[in-house]
């Protein structure tokens, strides 16, 4: 029991004539949830119940996971803008809905191009060329 007489529990972070000892750390944290709740449901209404396409949902995935790659990459190379803008672009392109099939495939090149032989950034350049990939269509030498 707290003193004089009171049964109510002390916090070690709030003074013990403070009224909302014990209640204000379950608020934050019921709070905290609804956040990480809401958070949750917009991820799944996106990618199961929105009306947005999984190719054009895994596209700006991969887009946005090599743009924050690149834009922490401490390296500089010569063309690392046009990496930049085509990224940007093809991020506007899947924004947009269903995107040109061969504008894609010409920033996916493009990309390569620049980004070249760095190797810190080929897992996710793999991972939008496959993005890439899933909206099919005719490839050079195989159609």
């Amino acid at each position: 029991m707290a003193p004089g007489g009171s049964s109510r529990l002390l916090s070690p972070h709030r003074p013990a004539g403070c009224p909302r000892a014990g209640r204000a750390g379950a608020r934050r944290g019921a709070r905290g949830r609804t956040v990480l709740r809401s958070v949750e449901q917009k991820r799944q209404g996106s990618v199961t119940g929105g009306d947005e396409d999984p190719r054009v949902t895994e596209l700006r995935s991969a887009v946005a996971r090599l743009r924050r790659r690149l834009a922490a990459h401490p390296g500089e190379f010569a063309d690392r803008s046009i990496a930049e803008e085509e990224l940007a672009a093809l991020d506007a392109m899947a924004a947009g809905g269903a995107p040109e099939i061969p504008r894609l495939r010409r920033s996916l090149l493009l990309i390569a191009g620049a980004i070249g032989s760095v190797s810190a950034l080929s897992p996710n350049l793999r991972e939008v060329r496959h993005a890439v990939d899933l909206f099919g269509g005719p490839v050079r030498g195989q159609g």
